[in-house]
């Protein structure tokens, strides 16, 4: 037999791997002030990707927009060959099973206790046939590195990271086939820090989870990510430029060209600061006082 004739029989066939989620001219707009123009990304089953870019760029509300917390003004966001646009109320609420979100802060609640917070989506949803919940909570916080005596506990009397962990146990109870996270790292520690990385890095893992991380933190995502896309303000690009700046692995972060992702990676100010100052005074959408300038807290984000 002819060996190209061999080779073609015995080649094994090609596949095409089927985005999860993607997102086709994702575009949020209020009033005259646009926000996200033109996002079209798409995201395999499985994959960690973190979102990344300055404040005020449109990462929370990109967050938001996936699982239909947001409306876009344009485009559409297609989940499991969904599009969450076009789904009524009730194919929305049982879609969103599949949804866990970690938001910032964990935004527990305080007049509940840990059991009845990390519970709370079974409230929602039901608790899955084969299981119980006292079972569901007690292993997801297992999970997470916190002992059953936090169980009866307020939200105000854990830490900051021990709130965040309760936060990802809540998120993690119904095994949700996307996981988003929120900040997941902001104002913890370096040490607790990384105990979240480490946490999320354990979860995909464990789980066969799609995960999309909001954060600000380099190393985080650099540590996580298998995939890092960059988002930059819409009110600062020039005409026909793309809202994405990157979108690749983390290892190609330092070999890109682009100034304003080499700056941002590095947390560099010095060309943005002189932005900032030569806009005062202009009307540019951007314009900052000084105070302004140096503050980076992601709840002002949008």
């Amino acid at each position: 037999m002819d060996e190209s004739i061999l080779s073609q029989l015995t080649a094994s066939p090609s596949t095409t791997v089927r985005p999860i989620l993607e997102t086709r001219r994702l575009s949020l707009q209020f009033g005259r002030q646009v926000v996200l123009k033109d996002i079209s990304v798409q995201i395999n089953k499985g994959e960690t990707v973190a979102i990344i870019g300055e404040s005020g760029c449109g990462k929370t509300m990109f967050l938001k927009s996936l699982v239909g917390l947001l409306k876009p003004t344009f485009g559409s966001v297609i989940f499991d060959d969904h599009d969450i646009q076009k789904l009524t109320d009730r194919e929305m609420t049982n879609l969103r099973k599949r949804f866990g979100f970690v938001f910032q802060n964990a935004a527990l609640f305080d007049s509940m206790t840990i059991s009845q917070n990390v519970a709370f989506p079974l409230r929602q949803h039901g608790v899955p046939k084969g299981k119980t919940a006292s079972t569901l909570i007690s292993d997801r916080l297992a999970e997470v590195g916190l002992p059953s005596n936090v169980l009866p506990k307020r939200p105000s009397q854990l830490s900051g990271g021990m709130r965040k962990r309760v936060g990802l146990a809540r998120a993690l109870i119904l095994e949700p086939d996307l996981l988003l996270y929120d900040e997941p790292t902001t104002g913890l520690d370096p040490i607790m820090s990384d105990v979240i990385n480490e946490l999320m890095m354990r979860t995909r893992k464990r789980y066969p989870v799609t995960s999309i991380i909001v954060t600000h933190d380099m190393h985080s995502a650099r540590k996580v990510a298998d995939r890092i896309i960059m988002l930059y303000p819409y009110s600062r690009l020039e005409r026909g430029e793309s809202q994405i700046l990157f979108d690749g692995p983390p290892a190609m972060l330092d070999k890109t060209q682009d100034r304003r992702v080499k700056q941002f990676v590095n947390g560099e100010a010095g060309e943005r600061l002189m932005e900032m100052l030569s806009a005062r005074g202009k009307g540019h959408p951007d314009t900052l006082n000084l105070t302004d300038a140096f503050d980076d807290d992601p709840e002002n984000e949008e």
